[in-house]
């Protein structure tokens, strides 16, 4: 008979379990997850510290903040996540001082309306041959500006759009020289408290609507074939804020000049508006961006310097894209003697102008009155054999034709990229607006850039759209026309302006210098506009001309590049006061960002993203409501 062990030795199953170490694993993790979890939901945006107000005692003064535009009835955003005692990332903003804790001081009221890239101060040191002194001269290494740059005296909140096409706040933007020096033109008048812009412009004095009029007799305005359009020497943006009736996006640029405030008048109705110039670098546009590019006697000498600045208009404008222009020469036989100019000379200008117009294989469609139409070819085929037996122009040569960052403008053409068929449209035809905006690009269905495919661009679409619809659950006046100019500093594919599209905004759509791929391009190819940026430099805007600011990995990007903290003094100077900011990046630099911010006086608020309390990505809500 077999002998059966004594009670004592006998064991458990539970205990014979225990000794196995898969099961030790297997009760560890549980017990960790769980006491994570308690852990998370005690840090959960129910329980957690506020960052909306802030007693600054060491300067005697109370900082109570207003009650914000952030909605913080929305789950994940009720109050301000705090993830300061838990992260604890050395990043480029510390401050060690007794100081890091007071205000930032405000700058003196002379810079109310600073362009540090456009300083009229320091034009003087620069030549004024080919305008080279109007073009971005920004402040060395170490001579930003660390203040606030205060809003003008009486300022109040821009008209919202439509509004604010026709009216402006004249102590908004009070610069009276425009409303004196183009009053027989009907640029801007002042009435009472209010600028009213009755449309009126150098070419079209008598308005802009009667001038469109004329010009969509020649050019497909009201079809969709033409969205995105660049007006050289804007004035006041009259012309592209009437092409907004034709679901048209224009990109106005003028330099900051006699006329002081063009591009902040224009931004101040809520068109697009750049300070810019041609003068020695290109435009910051790639190739093949512009449906239609217009120049209403923007004083620019197109024939000058081999024709270099008309074939910068050629790089810019798309296969089978159309060049306006209004103005001498052009209509010199009636108008001659009114501009004071002898008519051989304008004759003259005019034949120089028409063969080196042919020279870029261009096709003038049509003169009449004032304006003058020329269109592109939609391909080089012809145009290459022809310039085999002209002398000039010939063909660029460089492999760089979207990159337009401080590139030196050459007087050579662009050349289109290559067609089998004449009939073909170079780089690939374009659906008309709205049905662009989702479509794939051809940049894309061609495989331009490494990593970036018809699915990638699918989900991004898709992304953006739940992004976005998070915002609108965040921010109460995204959707209630409070946010008319929105900047995207990283925009990538321009997704996060995609889903926007269901509002009355605009976004200025910005590609960095340091991005890892080229993407602006794509981003015109959906009827979008944007433009590339340094971010270690200021932007070429004046002070107070965005309403919403968005920034996504964007800190990340430049935290070893430059100075953070000269980038959100920055974003203070072109933010609007009751403006918004939202910052999408990992939790520490987001912890890192708010200790600038406070300092700031903007109210805050951390909440997690979309996906989960758990990811590392947090999202940073800013309002600029109290200023």
């Amino acid at each position: 008979m077999p002998t059966l062990p004594s009670p004592a030795k006998l064991k458990s199953p539970a205990q014979n379990l225990l000794r196995k170490p898969l099961c030790k694993i297997l009760l560890l993790t549980i017990f960790c997850s769980f006491s994570y979890f308690i852990g998370s939901y005690t840090n959960s945006p129910y329980s957690s510290i506020s960052h909306s107000t802030a007693r600054l005692e060491d300067t005697n003064c109370d900082f109570q903040v207003k009650k914000s535009s952030l909605n913080t009835s929305h789950k994940g955003v009720q109050e301000s996540l705090n993830f300061e005692p838990k992260h604890a990332l050395v990043l480029p903003l510390e401050d060690t001082t007794e100081s890091q804790h007071l205000p930032y001081p405000p700058c003196p009221k002379n810079y109310t309306n600073y362009c540090p890239c456009q300083d009229h101060n320091k034009e003087r040191l620069f030549s004024a041959e080919r305008r080279f002194h109007k073009e971005r001269h920004c402040p060395e290494k170490g001579e930003n500006l660390r203040c606030l740059v205060p809003k003008p005296a009486g300022y109040k909140r821009p008209f919202s759009w439509p509004m604010s096409r026709d009216y402006a706040w004249f102590k908004n933007v009070p610069f009276k020289s425009l409303i004196e020096y183009k009053k027989t033109q009907n640029w801007v008048r002042l009435e009472g408290a209010r600028l009213f812009f009755p449309g009126g412009g150098t070419s079209f004095p008598q308005g802009v609507k009667g001038y469109i009029d004329q010009l969509k007799r020649v050019v497909p305005l009201n079809a969709g074939a033409i969205r995105t359009v660049l007006d050289v020497g804007c004035g006041v943006a009259s012309f592209g804020a009437s092409l907004m009736d034709y679901d048209i996006l224009t990109v106005s640029i003028a330099p900051r000049d006699v006329h002081e405030a063009q591009v902040q008048f224009a931004l101040e109705r809520g068109v697009p508006a750049l300070l810019g110039v041609l003068s020695t670098y290109r435009l910051p546009f790639p190739s093949r961006c512009f449906d239609m590019i217009h120049c209403s006697r923007c004083l620019v000498q197109w024939t000058d310097y081999g024709g270099l600045y008309l074939m910068e208009i050629d790089r810019l404008l798309r296969p089978g894209g159309y060049w306006v222009l209004s103005g001498p020469p052009i209509g010199w036989k009636i108008s001659y003697k009114g501009w004071e100019r002898k008519a051989s000379d304008l004759e003259m200008e005019q034949k120089k102008l028409e063969d080196l117009a042919r020279r870029l294989c261009w096709k003038k469609i049509r003169e009449s009155g004032p304006i003058a139409v020329w269109q592109k070819p939609t391909n080089h085929l012809h145009c290459a054999s022809k310039l085999k037996t002209w002398k000039a122009p010939k063909f660029c040569v460089d492999d760089y034709p979207d990159h337009g960052w401080y590139m030196k403008m050459e007087a050579c053409i662009t050349p289109l990229p290559k067609v089998e068929h004449i009939r073909h449209t170079s780089g690939g035809s374009l659906e008309k607006w709205p049905k662009r905006l989702k479509t794939v690009p051809p940049r894309i269905r061609s495989a331009t850039i490494e990593g970036i495919t018809t699915k990638t661009f699918d989900e991004d679409n898709q992304l953006w759209k739940r992004r976005v619809s998070y915002y609108g659950s965040v921010l109460k006046y995204l959707n209630r026309g409070r946010y008319r100019n929105i900047m995207d500093m990283n925009s990538g594919l321009g997704g996060f302006a995609a889903a926007l599209s269901q509002y009355p905004v605009w976004v200025m759509n910005v590609v960095p210098y340091h991005a890892k791929n080229n993407t602006l391009g794509i981003v015109y190819e959906r009827g979008l506009v944007g433009t590339y940026m340094n971010w270690c430099e200021p932007f070429s805007t004046y002070p107070r001309t965005y309403d919403l600011i968005h920034a996504d990995g964007f800190f990340s990007m430049y935290m070893d590049k430059c100075e953070i903290l000269d980038i959100l003094f920055e974003m203070y100077r072109i933010l609007r006061p009751e403006g918004a900011i939202i910052i999408r990046d990992h939790v520490d630099v987001i912890v890192k960002i708010t200790k600038v911010t406070d300092r700031m006086k903007w109210n805050s608020k951390i909440s997690h993203n979309e996906i989960s309390s758990f990811h590392p990505e947090k999202i940073l809500f800013i309002d600029n409501s109290h200023q």
